[in-house]
This record gives structure tokens, C-alpha cells and sequence, in this order.
């Protein structure tokens, strides 16, 4: 049990999703690591060590024009090794449902009220894909090193459930 909790520690507080915000901190700053990220996330990915393993991730980007959210419909794969552990909602019948029918909806229940010139994506993970979103770089961030701007990544900005910047 000891061994468990050590884990769930780990996860909750060295893992969770700074993997994921060291990961979008330096695609805000390095324009070359952004584009191999968004063409092929698990070779951008060789040069941290993060265990991702055999898992294969894709990453897309919000933009001014579209915003995307992350599900998996049929169980509840998610990144761990990036995102840390998934929070209970993700796992919830009624996310994984209503995400993919009403996403609008279901982003605004989040505080995400996006206008109706923008797209919505929503991309189904499952055990053979895993996909994590980039978010926008905030308004004001021009400024910030690779650090400052990890300390401003949220997980629900990287499963695509809240704007950065927003809040």
C-alpha cells in the first residue's frame, strides 16, 4: 500500500502535468520545437525523459480559429506520463458523452465561452493514440522565460477545458 500511495504521490505533485506545461513552455519559445511537435510529437518528445513509452501522442493546437478538447469516449486513455493523473470529470461518463454532442456546452460549463466563428475540435484518445492539446500563449507572456511561462500552464489547458488567460 505504501508503494501505491508513493506513486499516487509522485503523480500528484512532481509529475502532474508539469511534464506536459514544460512541454507547451517550450513550444511558445522555440518556433522549430513547435512545428516537430505538432508534425511528430513522440520524436519532439526524445529529448526529455518522460517514460512515455510505446504510447503514440499527437498534439494539436488551439489557434485564434479553433479550439480543441481531448476525450476518450470508450474508456479513459489519457497522457500520465505529460498530464499527470486525470481528474475524476475526464474519467465521467457524462464528459466522455456530451464532449463529442455538445461540445459548446459542455466548454462553457467549464468557463470557456468560445465565439461562434470558431471551430471546435474534439479528438477521441484511445489505446492506440493519446492526444494533448497546445494551448494559445496568454496575452502579456511575451516577456517570460521557458520557467515562467511553465508556471502558467494549466492541465485543463492542455486537455483543452479552459483558455489560458481566461481566468
Amino acid at each position: 500500500m505504501e508503494a501505491i500511495n508513493e506513486v499516487l504521490e509522485l503523480f500528484e505533485t512532481e509529475v502532474g502535468p508539469m511534464n506536459g506545461a514544460r512541454v507547451v513552455a517550450k513550444a511558445w519559445s522555440d518556433p522549430t520545437f513547435k512545428q516537430q511537435l505538432l508534425e511528430d510529437a513522440n520524436g519532439a518528445l526524445d529529448e526529455f525523459d518522460f517514460g512515455i513509452g510505446q504510447q503514440h501522442l499527437s498534439v494539436v493546437e488551439n489557434t485564434p480559429e479553433t479550439h480543441n478538447a481531448v476525450v476518450c469516449t470508450l474508456c479513459s486513455c489519457y497522457p500520465w506520463s505529460l498530464l499527470g493523473l486525470p481528474p475524476t470529470w475526464y474519467k465521467s461518463p457524462q464528459y466522455r458523452s456530451r464532449i463529442v454532442r455538445e461540445p459548446r456546452t459542455v466548454l462553457s460549463e467549464f468557463g470557456v465561452d468560445l465565439d461562434d466563428s470558431i471551430d471546435v475540435d474534439v479528438w477521441d484518445s484511445s489505446s492506440e493514440i493519446r492526444y494533448m492539446v497546445l494551448p494559445q500563449r496568454p496575452p502579456g507572456t511575451a516577456g517570460l522565460d521557458e520557467q515562467e511561462l511553465v508556471d502558467r500552464v494549466t492541465r485543463d489547458a492542455m486537455i483543452g477545458v479552459e483558455r489560458l488567460g481566461d481566468r
